[in-house]
């Protein structure tokens, strides 16, 4: 007989019912209040999205989060954004993955083009110079910060590791071109992937565990959408548009400056710039140096510093920092002419903005009808292994080329900067060790590098 103690286990508590599908309203305030608070990098960038959109709201399940995910990590470009373009393109069509991607954009667009003008108009005063030499030290750590990161993720065995090694000669010894080094590591990737798969078997993404947090909009067991079935006709639909806007967006720069103005230029330099953005912002910054700074003198190395800086501190994708490139490129070149530098500089950024993320919006709405028609895994895993093992040599001679002119800001005969290599040392162990956020670092970065640039006045 059964003791009087035994009692009936307490059942399950019962999960909340599903929520009401979100309206365009209801969404366009929610995008817009991502991009303004989208601080972090990406990995923040996409903690904030699960947080929001599968634990609290839930407009989307954990497994239909992840497997879009998966997606935008294989693709070039800034995964955060893109992932943002799904959900929104999979919750309301084509306008809702416009709206949520061009969302997570605009307000860092706006803020960048306000800073820009400050920097230049006003990056000579001691004050504004002074926090600018805090900050490029911290900088400095950052890319080290990120060389680790992806390091540490990426370099799981001796192949990959030989790929990092190689790419970071041919980049720093035998000054090979970004796009070579890419093409090169995809191929051993795919060649490592038949020889040796359990090698170049990919490392996961952004992991949030956790279980259920009940029903969703867009659950695991919601039917695809009519719109997010895939079609040949669809397909065609949107890669003539994205073709055709590309085009004609091209066509009336060269019509207005020419094939050889410096608007035109940089349409077609970020094109291609935006196609080779495998590994994130850090990753394409060598070749945006490689062709902004060497090759058509829009800014200086030190420009580029400052402008990763500016990028590390407002929100949005990093890659942002292009937009602080092309206004510093619009007002050196003086596309306007010399009474309307700041017209010039505003012009310029949103044309590299818009030539930089145009491809971002056609991989998903292109690829998304696809992925969740299928709902199979995504092959072709091993070439974006061995471009990510590539990544981590290139950042690493990022972090290099940064170091050097932080702390020989003359050259080899010049001085070693021993407070610069302090304040970088400073921020190196507060990233890697104490874990301390991005915008504290650089913030106090700056404020020691004013510190120090008041006292060598005062003295």
């Amino acid at each position: 007989m059964p003791s009087s103690l035994q009692t009936a286990p307490n059942p399950p508590a019962p999960l909340p019912a599903a929520p009401v599908a979100p309206t365009r309203a209801e969404a366009l305030r929610y995008w817009l209040k991502l991009g303004c608070i989208s601080f972090g990098g990406p990995a923040g960038q996409i903690a904030i999205m699960h947080e929001d959109l599968v634990e609290r709201r839930r407009w989307i399940s954990e497994g239909r989060f992840l497997h879009a995910l998966n997606y935008c990590m294989l693709l070039p470009g800034p995964e955060a954004q893109q992932l943002a373009t799904y959900i929104g393109w999979l919750l309301h069509r084509t306008w809702g993955g416009i709206v949520a991607g061009g969302l997570f954009v605009l307000p860092s667009l706006v803020l960048l083009i306000g800073l820009s003008w400050i920097y230049v108009a006003f990056g000579h005063v001691p004050a504004i110079a002074g926090i600018f030499y805090g900050i490029k030290p911290a900088v400095t750590a950052l890319v080290v910060q990120a060389a680790w990161r992806v390091g540490s993720r990426t370099l799981r065995n001796g192949w990959l590791w030989g790929i990092a090694a190689a790419a970071f000669v041919a980049i720093f010894a035998l000054k090979l071109p970004f796009p070579l080094i890419v093409l090169a590591a995809g191929a051993l990737g795919y060649l490592g992937g038949r020889l040796a798969p359990r090698h170049f078997a990919p490392a996961g993404g952004h992991g949030h565990g956790g279980g259920s947090h009940g029903p969703a909009v867009i659950d695991d067991d919601t039917p695809v959408p009519a719109h997010a079935r895939f079609s040949w006709r669809f397909f065609s639909q949107v890669l003539a548009a994205s073709l055709g806007l590309w085009a004609l967006a091209l066509g009336l720069l060269t019509a207005a400056f020419g094939w050889q103005g410096a608007l035109t230029q940089m349409g077609w330099f970020f094109t291609k710039a935006a196609l080779l953005t495998f590994g994130g912002a850090y990753a394409v910054l060598p070749y945006l140096y490689q062709g902004a700074v060497d090759h058509y003198h829009w800014l200086t190395a030190a420009q580029m510093m400052d402008g990763l800086a500016l990028g590390e501190t407002t929100p949005g994708p990093l890659i942002m920092v292009v937009s602080f490139v092309g206004f510093l490129g619009g007002w050196s070149t003086q596309v306007f002419g010399p009474d309307a530098l700041l017209p010039a500089g505003a012009a310029a950024a949103l044309v590299v903005t818009f030539f930089t993320f145009l491809p971002s919006f056609a991989f998903i709405l292109l690829g998304g009808p696809f992925i969740e028609s299928t709902h199979g895994r995504l092959g072709f895993t091993a070439p974006l292994t061995g471009i990510t093992a590539a990544v981590v040599g290139v950042i690493a001679n990022l972090a290099v080329f940064f170091a050097w002119h932080v702390l020989w800001p003359q050259g080899w005969a010049g001085p070693f900067d021993w407070p610069s290599a302090l304040l970088g040392l400073a921020a190196a162990a507060a990233l890697l060790r104490w874990k301390v956020g991005v915008i504290p670092v650089v913030v106090g970065a700056g404020l020691a590098g004013l510190a120090i640039t008041l006292a060598r006045q005062g003295g």
